[in-house]
């Protein structure tokens, strides 16, 4: 267990569609309130997909991705770091300071806080070698400059860039940079907010919740097409960081009043927890 300052730490991936509207940002500040007060240190990690698209689509530009993987040229780029920082990022830490939350908004490049390094061209089954162009891999976690904001007792709200050690900027990946970051931390508890908010074996029946999954159960789920798609490698990220010192991961939906509270104290009535047996 790792505690900062006399206090567990908890990572929070939070994906551009659950900070679209109003009601989900205060449904997300509403459940890191309740882990805040309950002595928890929260950092939280945000994409911006949504918001991106459609600040491409007004600046004239067209979202590109291959196998789910997205393209970002230099004029994307820019746009990325306006959606992300200029949009996403405000609009969360005013959610949270509404709230009552010590928000402190930042990104990867703030006290080179995430390194990245240029993804190399990958060579895909549909489409051939493929530059990503300017999309970079993570590195590193500047875990320093997080426990300085931790010990300050603020709450970091990071959009996903990452940062060369040259200070070239990168697109990169949210899923795989909040599970960098909690390994940095050895987090006490990641979670993986999504809008279905957990693992369901019939996805339009909400009795269907899976409240625990294992490696083994996992490799049967998918097996039996119940994780799919893009889901799959989130999952399987996820389990391995339990053998990297995190020590809970769950997923869960953002907006749901006493959410993550309910998963940090293991009663297990929200999302799915995955766990290593």
């Amino acid at each position: 267990m790792t505690w900062i300052n006399g206090k567990p730490v908890a990572v929070i991936k939070v994906g551009g569609d659950m900070v679209l509207t109003k009601k989900d940002r205060r449904g997300l500040a509403r459940n890191v309130k309740d882990l805040f007060d309950a002595g928890w240190h929260c950092v939280l990690l945000h994409g911006g997909g949504p918001q991106l698209n459609a600040l491409q689509k007004l600046h004239g530009l067209v979202p590109n991705k291959v196998d789910g993987r997205r393209i970002t040229s230099e004029a994307d780029l820019v746009v990325v770091k306006q959606a992300l920082c200029g949009e996403v990022n405000v609009d969360l830490v005013s959610s949270l300071l509404a709230n009552g939350l010590p928000a402190f908004g930042c990104h990867g490049a703030s006290g080179a806080l995430i390194e990245a390094q240029k993804r190399p061209p990958m060579d895909l089954a549909t489409r051939g070698l493929v530059d990503f162009g300017e999309v970079g891999d993570v590195v590193s976690i500047n875990r320093p400059v997080l426990e300085t904001l931790l010990n300050a007792n603020l709450i970091p709200v990071i959009a996903s860039l990452g940062v060369s050690k040259a200070g070239r900027i990168f697109n990169i990946n949210a899923d795989t940079t909040v599970a960098a970051i909690a390994s940095a931390l050895q987090a006490d508890l990641l979670i993986l907010s999504t809008g279905v908010g957990g693992i369901f074996e019939d996805i339009n029946d909400s009795d269907s919740r899976i409240a625990v999954v294992t490696p083994k159960s996992a490799r049967v789920l998918i097996e039996q097409g119940v994780i799919t798609d893009g889901m799959i490698p989130k999952v399987q990220e996820a389990l391995a960081l339990l053998d990297q010192g995190v020590r809970k991961i769950a997923i869960a939906n953002a907006a749901q009043n006493g959410g993550f509270l309910d998963i940090a104290s293991g009663k297990g009535e929200f999302g799915t927890r995955l766990i290593r047996a």
